[in-house]
């Protein structure tokens, strides 16, 4: 029996503006597309949980592969609909044992019971499928804009590791991502004066500049800081 699947987001998601100013960021969403394209492979389901403005989804879809997007705002499943792509409200819509690939970006922290959310995901996939999970990481990150846009938590990596395997998943690769964006966000936590909004213009500037000299600096300090955590796991066969 499947564990029982929390909501991902409210049905308005209140965070809409800051997933738009995220499409400047070029090198970031290379970054994370490279990263999901590694198992988007011809043939296999592919899930985006908690797909957005389809930032990811798209590009697969564009490419012919079999995506459905799992997205419970009715504005953005209505969007990612108009475009062609299959859109479900929420996991247990489909069966268990039947995805080849779930990736999850930047969307977990927005789950209260994120423990069933996980069992849910083992449960969907198939056995030797695999799982890519990227999230914000320490709480003393947490800022205004976390709690504007929803998040309950940010994660550390060896507690989410534990979490993974409690489930059942055998990781394959865990690291912290975007060490030079930690400082950044913690100056936003104590300075931002803007409610949590990000600015389009400070967006791309970091990501032109800062986030390349980060990606950088993560071969030294990934095992150790970061903005997000970035794992890779599999659901033994």
């Amino acid at each position: 029996m499947s564990a029982p699947v929390q909501p991902v987001l409210t049905d308005v998601y209140e965070g809409v503006d800051n997933l738009e100013a995220m499409q400047e960021a070029v090198n970031y969403n290379d970054f994370l597309a490279r990263e999901v394209a590694r198992e988007a492979l011809p043939g296999r389901l592919i899930v985006d949980f908690g797909a957005g403005v389809g930032t990811f989804a798209r590009p697969l879809h564009q490419r012919g592969l079999n995506i459905i997007c799992v997205e419970n705002d009715m504005r953005l499943g209505a969007r990612l609909k108009s475009e062609g792509m299959r859109v479900e409200p929420e996991i247990g819509a489909l069966p268990d044992a039947s995805i080849d690939y779930l990736y999850s970006l930047n969307v977990l922290e927005h789950v209260e019971d994120d423990a069933s959310c996980v069992a849910a995901w083992y449960a969907k996939l198939k056995p030797g499928a695999p799982l890519l999970l990227y999230v914000p990481a320490f709480m003393v990150l947490y800022s205004e804009m976390d709690r504007r846009i929803g998040h309950f938590r940010r994660y550390k990596r060896t507690p989410l590791v534990a979490l993974l395997r409690q489930a059942g998943f055998r990781i394959e690769r865990d690291t912290y991502v975007d060490s030079l964006g930690f400082f950044a966000s913690l100056g936003l936590r104590f300075f931002d004066r803007s409610g949590g909004v990000l600015n389009p213009k400070t967006v791309r500037l970091y990501d032109r500049i800062g986030f390349p000299l980060s990606r950088l600096m993560d071969v030294f300090v990934g095992p150790f800081f970061g903005k997000n955590v970035l794992i890779r796991a599999v659901k033994p066969r």
